[in-house]
């Protein structure tokens, strides 16, 4: 509760990453355009390009979680490059190993379920890699996914409920797709960052009897909005619960 509302007052003073994630997603769309015939090099060239991104709106949203100030026009230039590194190692990090399992497990019937148990657990012991990149700065990748690994442990309660109620509508399937989906990326993609909240928008929509054609453009509507307080949501409930133990914070709400 505190983290939701902590968002809703946040979301007044960081509008303007909205316009910035929709620039962000055009210029990859002609980006990806222009460089798809490069194969290999276009795809070290996106990757890059992805890093630049997700780093800056991170950047962007610790301005805003942390710094509890408004963001405005002239913080996008100094946060273009900011956590650069920090992705790129944290990717490739995530990246090799998958690579070499896929690549491993070719021949082997049993290919799909063990590549979606695995996606699944990259899923959540590195659903919070975003918010220890800037929140905690830990240093190396192997520092921040260490971290990453720990906090889910200590706090995945906490942490995964507002996706189970958001999820929970639509059942275990639909969960284990997205999930597969994010682990694959490592929760650093920047597509993935904007199609999660369409496809979720997307299935609230179809559950609660809205037209396709309507939906669609609804949807188009909401995503990046949505996109942006899923982020400022994220990053004050972890500041919330990396500063407390859950012991710490069941004696105070014994006492409160």
């Amino acid at each position: 509760q505190q983290a939701l509302l902590a968002s809703i007052q946040s979301f007044t003073r960081a509008w303007i990453i909205i316009p910035v994630l929709m620039a962000f997603a055009l210029g990859l769309v002609i980006v990806t355009s222009l460089i798809g015939p490069l194969g290999m090099i276009g795809g070290f060239i996106l990757g890059a390009l992805n890093a630049l991104v997700i780093g800056t709106t991170l950047s962007l949203t610790e301005q805003v979680v942390l710094g509890a100030r408004r963001v405005t026009w002239q913080d996008i230039p100094h946060s273009i490059g900011q956590y650069f590194w920090d992705v790129i190692s944290v990717g490739f990090m995530v990246w090799f190993p998958m690579l070499f399992l896929e690549m491993g497990l070719q021949t082997n019937p049993y290919l799909p379920l063990i590549a979606t148990a695995v996606f699944f657990l990259v899923f959540v012991f590195l659903n919070p890699v975003p918010e220890v990149i800037y929140q905690s700065r830990s240093g190396s990748a192997l520092d921040v996914v260490r971290e990453s690994y720990e906090f889910v442990v200590e706090n995945w309660i906490e942490w995964f409920l507002p996706v189970a109620i958001v999820f929970a509508p639509f059942g275990f399937t639909f969960f284990f797709q997205m999930s597969s989906q994010a682990g694959r990326r490592g929760g650093l993609d920047f597509w993935h960052l904007l199609t999660l909240p369409f496809t979720v928008l997307s299935e609230w929509l179809s559950f609660l009897g809205i037209s396709s054609d309507m939906s669609f453009l609804i949807v188009l509507v909401l995503t990046p909005i949505v996109t942006v307080f899923m982020l400022l949501f994220r990053g004050h409930l972890f500041a919330a619960l990396h500063r407390t133990s859950r012991r710490q914070r069941m004696f105070q709400s014994r006492n409160s």
